[in-house]
């Protein structure tokens, strides 16, 4: 195989760098011993080379030619992060099968709707719990022909006739690569690079989710430039954790090392990610708004906790950062500012990057959804530089991104390279450029709302732009909060300052054809539970604890200094706190953990006139 791939002339390999599954063919030829992917099993890292990626991504897609997968067929992909989902996932691409991603939290009925939607013919599960999802739902998707089980422990006596073993299905694929390694380089050749390969679902935050149709046109442009605008090089490294049938998480773990060979990790299981992020210390890091906002809860209840003589140097350190890191961002800083920077660093800022495991970050991203300004300016003091970017599942993942040379805090922006912007006539941000997406699979009607005649995608976000091209997101159309006084107000700016708390995870801020702002607010119960703990407060549950009165003043101290932040009519003028988290499984929250907001109002309906009528 090896030596068929080193005879690839320049043509050929012109032609495989066009699709992302055609890359992998091309690393593997390149630097068939360098290390693509790391994976932790039973505390010891695996390590597998361009020349094993390609060697499993080529078995998996002779073995779907196989079950008679045919191009524009679709199977999909139910499992935590590992290996075996990229190979999986582009195995499929390299025959003209188009990969649909199922987030592993989904319970049965949703799983049911995406295999249903998208006439998946083969799921790829991962172990036990998801297999046992598939056989649930069955009847109402009779188009998955066989189920491909990655961990078949637990299964032993299942009588199921579609479920085949990873492990020996792999090796047969193997065995037929090995054979006739031009079988497959065959596929990979034949691919247009502006078919669909990936079917992208949507949250679903308003109704059914959508399958967006992506393909390998859509992404490599704008990764590889982004690549080039970012310095992402073969010599960093990437920490694989959000889920992959999302499309921020797809940008890092295949866009990315597509285009430059960086080096993919993923860890023991989604419960050992703070470990695992010490452990790899990734030198590009994607963490969505609640991910910073956990962080930084941590960080404020760890130094609540510590000594006094801790607490007041990590305030005296962060204050110094918080006031130095504007010039540090233009390189403006001075003689002072270093001196004071360095001693910050070596007493406070190193050990707890170290900690967080963000020491090597180079590259930190936000993105995925609305973050507090506040925020990101907090991680700025603290020496961690994260960058905001904007996009969307239908311009594959990223359109715009400040710079680490150049960032405005408070947008998400300047254009990333071959992409145009413009606003709508309403302010509705419009994107233009190869990144506009193939469509919404079965839904005409949706995508001709979507993409206009002369081929604009309508974001459905309201923003603005500067002088300078940088954006800023205001809100979703569909949310803007129109008030009784007939003042256009942002639910999302409202609800990332009350979240800047860290004992606020969860707030919906309420007010639409109402004379004020109100919120529902879900606590942090594990910081509002130490809270509670060190000042000899007793509860027994989530709802025990929210129900404290302490607790309700914790949380109206909270809510007064968030409203310092907002103008007069976005401040909060009364909330009530949920009585239990919100959950994906009661219909509340998507599997992406955005709040359902129809959903909420519907069913809190009563709560939420309360705050109205007292």
């Amino acid at each position: 195989m090896q030596s068929l791939l080193s005879s690839l002339d320049a043509n050929t390999l012109s032609k495989l760098e066009q699709t992302l599954a055609g890359r992998v063919a091309v690393w593997a030829k390149k630097t068939p011993e360098r290390i693509a992917i790391r994976e932790k099993d039973r505390g010891l890292w695996r390590e597998f080379t361009w020349q094993d990626y390609f060697r499993y991504t080529a078995a998996v897609g002779l073995q779907l030619k196989n079950l008679g997968i045919a191009p524009g067929d679709c199977i999909a992909i139910l499992s935590d992060n590992c290996p075996e989902w990229l190979y999986a996932d582009l195995g499929a691409q390299g025959i003209g099968a188009r990969s649909v991603g199922i987030y592993q939290t989904n319970p049965a009925p949703d799983v049911a709707y995406i295999l249903e939607h998208s006439q998946s013919k083969v799921l790829f599960c991962e172990d036990q719990e998801q297999v046992d999802k598939a056989i649930e739902v069955a009847d109402e998707t009779p188009t998955v022909q066989h189920i491909v089980l990655f961990d078949p422990r637990g299964t032993r006596h299942y009588t199921d006739s579609r479920i085949l073993h990873w492990d020996e299905w792999i090796q047969e694929g193997l065995d037929k690569l090995e054979a006739n390694p031009q079988a497959y380089l065959d596929e990979l050749l034949a691919r247009d690079p502006s078919e669909a390969s990936m079917v992208v679902y949507t949250s679903g935050t308003t109704g059914p989710p959508k399958g967006a149709l992506i393909s390998s046109r859509n992404v490599l442009p704008i990764a590889q430039g982004t690549a080039q605008e970012m310095n992402v090089s073969d010599k960093d490294t990437v920490l694989s954790y959000l889920p992959l049938c999302h499309v921020a998480e797809k940008i890092f773990s295949v866009y990315l090392p597509m285009t430059t060979g960086c080096i993919v990790h993923f860890g023991e299981s989604i419960y050992t990610v703070q470990d695992d992020l010490r452990e790899v210390s990734p030198t590009v890091f994607l963490g969505v708004p609640r991910i910073w906002e956990k962080i930084h809860a941590s960080v404020d209840v760890n130094m609540s906790n510590s000594s006094w003589l801790k607490r007041t140097l990590f305030r005296l350190s962060l204050k110094w950062g918080r006031d130095i890191a504007p010039r540090r961002m233009k390189q403006q800083h001075s003689f002072l500012d270093k001196l004071r920077w360095l001693c910050a660093d070596l007493l406070v800022f190193r050990p707890l990057q170290e900690r967080l495991g963000l020491r090597n970050c180079q590259l930190a991203f936000t993105g995925a959804a609305p973050i507090s300004p506040d925020l990101i300016t907090w991680f700025h003091g603290m020496g961690v530089p994260i960058v905001e970017a904007f996009g969307q599942t239908e311009c594959g993942g990223v359109s715009h991104s400040n710079r680490s040379d150049n960032i405005k805090i408070g947008t998400v922006g300047q254009p990333l390279p071959h992409v145009e912007c413009r606003l709508d006539e309403d302010g509705e941000v419009l994107i233009g450029g190869p990144l506009v997406f193939c469509g919404y699979l079965h839904n005409p009607e949706a995508t001709a709302n979507t993409i206009d005649e002369e081929g604009w995608l309508h974001t459905g976000d309201i923003g603005s732009i500067d002088e300078e091209g940088f954006l800023s997101i205001t809100g979703r159309k569909k949310e803007i909060i129109i008030t009784s006084g007939g003042k256009n107000l942002s639910p999302e700016k409202i609800e990332n300052a009350l979240k800047t708390s860290p004992y606020i995870k969860e707030a919906i801020a309420i007010g639409d054809q109402r004379k004020f702002i109100s919120a529902l607010v879900q606590i942090e119960y594990d910081t509002v539970g130490d809270w509670a703990t060190r000042r000899k407060l007793p509860y027994t549950s989530f709802a025990d604890l929210a129900s404290k009165e302490d607790v309700v003043k914790l949380v109206d101290d909270e809510i007064r200094k968030a409203n310092e932040l907002l103008a007069r009519v976005e401040q909060v003028r009364s909330f009530r706190l949920l009585s239990k988290e919100l959950n994906q499984d009661d219909g509340e929250l998507t599997a992406t953990q955005k709040v359902r907001r129809r959903e909420i109002h519907k069913k809190y309906g009563e709560l939420i006139e309360s705050m109205y009528t007292r």
